[in-house]
This record gives structure tokens, C-alpha cells and sequence, in this order.
């Protein structure tokens, strides 16, 4: 009987020696976890579709001028809806190219300003605005027969409608065409093509 004692007193003696380390090992477990940092959110994708450049704070924010406007119609009647290309679309219109564009499917455009035309001395754009062919020529020099994207940009030669050859070189927000125009404004979408506008006038070899 004593013998049977001594067992169960040690027994207890080696039960509350254990059972209070165990809880002081779950209870620094439970620290550590309220302590340990959360896993950090997923950052949002970075989309390559918006419109990048300095002259893209001048389009309207809203209305067929926005850029959400544009992009519901096709690109001669959405550049008619910005101002600052109000001598590219009397070009078009001038050499009968309006349809041509509005009806071509997933085309690229790059766009002068109203400044880009402007650096052309006036009798020299007068005549050309006055022969067709040569107008002609120039403005679907700037038309490529797909839609390019950004990352396309960054060292490309393509195809115009002129048949010529417009070259690209850029990163980031930062593109020039024809080593002689910067985009100012660039994936701009409309109903039919990407637009970039540029700020020369890119003239055909």
C-alpha cells in the first residue's frame, strides 16, 4: 500500500511539473503568432492599357473629347472631338481619307498636333494641304495597318499605309518616331485603332 502511494504522489508531482511548461510553450506560441506580421497584400496590377504621356493631362475628362468618349468611336470622328487635332481631321477631311479610316479595322495612327503642323512654314503646309496626292501621301504615312502596343514601341520598323516605313524607339513613356517625333500622348484607344499623337508632322521618304 505504501509502495502504491509513493508511486501516485510521485506521479502528481511529475504531472504539475510538466503541465505548466506545456501551457507556457502554447502560451509563447500564441504570442508569436499575434506578433508575427500579417502576409502583405497583393499589390494591384500595373495595366499597360491606360494612356501615358504629358500632353494626355489636355484631353477633357469627360465627353466625346475624353478619353472614354473616344474610344466609342472610330478614330477620324474621335480625333474630330479633340481640340488640339482640329488640323490633322481638316487634313483627312481635305484629302477624302475620313471613311478610309473611320471603316479600317485595328489600325494604329500616329497623330500630330495642331503645334506639329504649326512648325511647318505656312506656305509650305498651304501648298500641301492644296495637292491632294501629296497630302495624301504624307497623312496615311502616318496610318499603320495594326494596332501596336507600347512594348511594341520599343524597337520597332513598321509598314504604313503609304507603303513606307515608320521606325520606333522608347521605353517607359518615352517614344519617338521616325527618330524625329516624341509621342506626347500615346495609347489612346478608339472604337478601331490606338492612336499616339505625336508632335512633328512625319514626312515620307
Amino acid at each position: 500500500m505504501n509502495t502504491l502511494r509513493i508511486r501516485r504522489t510521485a506521479l502528481a508531482v511529475a504531472t504539475a511539473a510538466v503541465l505548466p511548461l506545456g501551457l507556457a510553450a502554447c502560451s509563447e506560441e500564441s504570442e508569436y503568432s499575434a506578433a508575427a506580421p500579417a502576409a502583405p497584400a497583393a499589390e494591384a496590377p500595373v495595366t499597360a492599357d491606360e494612356p501615358f504621356g504629358p500632353a494626355c493631362a489636355g484631353v477633357p475628362a469627360e465627353g466625346a473629347g475624353s478619353f472614354d468618349g473616344m474610344a466609342k468611336d472610330p478614330v477620324a470622328t474621335a480625333a474630330s472631338n479633340n481640340p488640339a487635332l482640329s488640323t490633322l481631321v481638316a487634313a483627312v477631311k481635305q484629302a477624302g481619307l475620313v471613311d478610309t479610316l473611320n471603316n479600317a479595322k485595328g489600325i494604329t495612327v500616329f497623330a500630330p498636333t495642331n503645334a506639329a503642323f504649326a512648325k511647318i512654314p505656312k506656305a509650305d503646309l498651304d501648298k500641301v494641304l492644296a495637292d491632294k496626292a501629296t497630302l495624301t501621301k504624307i497623312l496615311t504615312h502616318h496610318v499603320v495597318g495594326q494596332q501596336l502596343t507600347p512594348r511594341q514601341l520599343e524597337n520597332g520598323s513598321f509598314e504604313t499605309l503609304e507603303k513606307g516605313r515608320v521606325t520606333t524607339a522608347g521605353s517607359g513613356d518615352a517614344y519617338r518616331v521616325d527618330n524625329t517625333s516624341n509621342v506626347v500622348c500615346g495609347n489612346v484607344r478608339t472604337s478601331n485603332a490606338t492612336v499616339y499623337i505625336v508632335d512633328t508632322v512625319l514626312m515620307p521618304k
